[in-house]
């Protein structure tokens, strides 16, 4: 698999090249996401204030950080499933990880928004 990733076989017939590129857009959609999470996981290190629970501050960082590595393997993958998929003219790979992705964020936005309840009363 990880093989895949760095040298994706390319069997199969060339597909219409505006479906390459809407799936390159896509790959290139979710790694700005995954920055994004990374971006939000230093932010949240190096910014954000002690928050009550001791260590929160430093959890939430790890956790941005570690979902934002985790969005980043799952669009490259995704994407060399996908290309695989189109050259050999088979359903495209299904995939809960947006709904997975939306869960959690919304988790830990629950999480910061307990935490600043705390903090003000």
């Amino acid at each position: 698999m990880l093989r895949e990733w760095f040298n994706p076989s390319l069997t199969g017939t060339t597909p219409d090249y505006r479906f390459s590129l809407a799936n390159e857009r896509t790959f290139l959609a979710w790694i700005r996401t995954g920055l994004a999470l990374i971006a939000g996981g230093l932010a949240c290190a190096q910014f954000l204030p002690p928050l009550p629970v001791r260590h929160l501050r430093e959890i939430i960082a790890i956790l941005l950080l570690v979902l934002g590595a985790l969005v980043a393997l799952r669009a490259v993958d995704h994407w060399v499933r996908t290309e695989r998929a189109m050259r050999h003219g088979t359903d495209l790979p299904r995939s809960r990880f947006p709904a997975v992705l939306a869960v959690a964020v919304a988790a830990g936005a629950v999480v910061i928004i307990a935490a600043v309840l705390v903090q003000v009363f």
